[in-house]
């Protein structure tokens, strides 16, 4: 019993193992949740940076991967076959009920011919526009409602073609004279803006009647032409951009308005033509000289010239 009394305790403390909070399990489940979060944001990146028949592509793939990839479709990669690949249609929405097939894949470039025909089209409708609104202006306004008679509108294949006629006791200009009447350059100051509007340029003419007028070397033909001179002035002085008038002319009494009676005052009047595009390529066209030029080269006068330096004077 003694013996047991003397016997040294030992006590035996056991330490348990891991390396606690500076372990290393942690990191790598930490890293492999950042990677996660790297590898979902670029999947999230690149899916919002393709197209939407790309991403249907790529979806009909995972629907039906073996149909797909021995047959194609227009979703598929660079496939240059005719079947379709399968799967729904991605591109339908909320209560439609069309199939891929019935998806018409739309025209992405267009021919010369086509786009050309579009312009036209275009151009036409402003035109339309343009005198439906005139016609609505002149119901509306009083002061052009007075002169309603002597104000002709029409569609040509040049464009819309406004034309201010005299009347036998209202004429618009002076007997012999290209100083316009009050009345007539009040109508033309309100059209102004309106034409305006339009990015079309436009042509004024002069017609006189048959009337036999010499005034030293002035004649009906230059008569003419003073009177479309006059009638331009007055309409950008109104508001109509100077750039857009491409052509001014007197034709004298060789347009006559009412071929039975040449003496008719309605055959004396203001032609405003605001030109389609056609009639203003012609035109451009019929002007440029029949030289070759060379490259880099344009005729002298027209806006592809460029311009000529000035000279410094000398001091």
């Amino acid at each position: 019993m003694q013996g047991n009394q003397n016997q040294a305790i030992v006590i035996k403390k056991i330490k348990k193992g891991g390396h606690g909070f500076h372990g290393g399990a942690w990191k790598l489940a930490y890293a492999d949740f950042v990677t996660a979060m790297m590898a979902f944001f670029l999947l999230m990146w690149l899916l919002g940076s393709v197209s939407k028949e790309t991403l249907a592509g790529i979806a009909s793939y995972f629907q039906n991967p073996t149909q797909v990839s021995l047959e194609g479709g227009k979703s598929v990669g660079m496939s240059s076959s005719l079947i379709d690949g399968g799967g729904d249609d991605l591109t339908k929405s909320t209560g439609q009920v069309h199939k891929s097939d019935d998806i018409k894949t739309p025209k992405m470039l267009m021919d010369k011919d086509e786009a050309k025909r579009k312009l036209m089209e275009e151009d036409a409708k402003r035109i339309e526009e343009l005198k439906k609104k005139i016609e609505d202006m002149i119901q509306k306004t009083p002061s052009l409602k007075e002169f309603e008679k002597q104000l002709k509108l029409e569609i040509t294949r040049e464009g819309l073609r406004i034309q201010i006629v005299d009347e036998a006791k209202r004429p618009m200009f002076r007997l012999g004279s290209s100083d316009i009447e009050p009345y007539a350059r009040q109508i033309l100051t309100q059209l102004a803006p309106v034409i305006n509007e339009l990015p079309n340029r436009i042509t004024m003419l002069g017609h006189t009647d048959s009337r036999p007028f010499q005034s030293g070397d002035r004649t009906n033909w230059e008569l003419s032409s003073e009177r479309a001179n006059a009638a331009r002035r007055a309409l950008v002085s109104g508001g109509l951009e100077e750039r857009k008038v491409l052509r001014v002319a007197g034709v004298s009494d060789s347009l006559p308005y009412d071929r039975q009676d040449p003496f008719n005052p309605i055959n004396r009047r203001i032609a405003i033509i605001v030109m389609n595009k056609q009639a203003e390529e012609e035109t451009l066209l019929d002007n440029l000289p029949s030289v070759k030029l060379g490259e880099g080269q344009a005729p002298a006068g027209s806006e592809l010239a460029p311009p000529v330096p000035s000279t410094p004077a000398r001091p």
